[in-house]
């Protein structure tokens, strides 16, 4: 706990040089890139448009909610996992992109999957604009409930840095990490109800147990809520078992992604 305090202490105090190395990053990406950060949003949209012409279009029968266009009730499942996918990717090779920064003794390493982090965050910002632009476009009335995304968003960070912290301090020592996580993030799309939903089984007798298996997924509360926020205009109180369930795994995660972090961070240097 007094390993946690210091360093909640340290990132407030060093909230200004964070930001600053997070803009950084963001615009590192696109250095030397023609179109710069066009390249950005070109792979998301493209994917969520493929999906939208071989689910929506493609499968006309297989629209998930009465009434709402197919592509309405993709974007706000595709949306935070892009997010958490990209983060996840770009945090797991931070500290070997940021060495440089690791081999300062003065250095608070801790700090730097925080940084990928905002950089992302950067970007997923963008995203909720241009999905919330979206629905009004589609002739939909803003929902005070719009604004529980920002909640949303903050629970998948949260989660995603717990993840971040074992899985880049792993990566130092076991260079094959960044190829696992990557082989899981493609794995774990799918197992989530991003594309699909888990009412479209109620007819087979599989359906009780995929109900329970699915929700044991995080990234099902979280998909969850933003279409909760987006489509239904339900508070996340009204899933109060889920919510429970996941900062219960979160924080435990969390805690055990610091333990790794800490454990492993003084051989840092000697191996980068």
């Amino acid at each position: 706990m007094e390993y946690i305090i210091s360093l909640a202490k340290d990132i407030v105090k060093k909230r200004r040089l964070i930001g600053d190395l997070a803009k950084a990053d963001f615009r590192k990406r696109f250095v030397g890139s023609y179109f710069g950060v066009v390249w950005m949003f070109v792979q998301p949209v493209v994917t969520v448009a493929i999906y939208y012409f071989v689910f929506g279009i493609g499968f006309r029968n297989a629209n998930p909610v009465e009434g709402v266009p197919y592509v309405l009730w993709l974007v706000p499942g595709i949306v935070p996992w892009f997010y958490f996918s990209e983060a996840l990717n770009a945090g797991t090779n931070c500290l070997q992109e940021y060495s440089y920064l690791v081999k300062k003794v003065v250095f608070r390493v801790e700090i730097l999957p925080i940084i990928k982090m905002l950089s992302c965050l950067i970007v997923h910002g963008i995203f909720v604009l241009i999905m919330a632009g979206l629905y009004l476009c589609f002739g939909w009335q803003p929902k005070i409930s719009w604004l529980q995304v920002a909640y949303y968003t903050f629970a998948v960070t949260v989660f995603a840095m717990a993840l971040v912290y074992f899985t880049s301090a792993i990566q130092v020592f076991f260079k094959d990490m960044a190829q696992i996580v990557s082989i899981c993030l493609q794995f774990g799309m799918w197992l989530t109800p991003i594309m699909w939903q888990e009412e479209q089984f109620a007819d087979r007798s599989i359906y009780p147990v995929l109900c329970r298996a699915v929700k044991l997924n995080p990234m099902y509360y979280i998909v969850a809520g933003y279409r909760d926020s987006m489509l239904m205009g339900n508070g996340f109180w009204e899933r109060p078992g889920l919510t429970v369930y996941f900062w219960a795994v979160t924080v435990c995660m969390f805690l055990v992604g610091l333990k790794v972090f800490k454990r492993l961070r003084p051989h840092f240097s000697d191996v980068l």
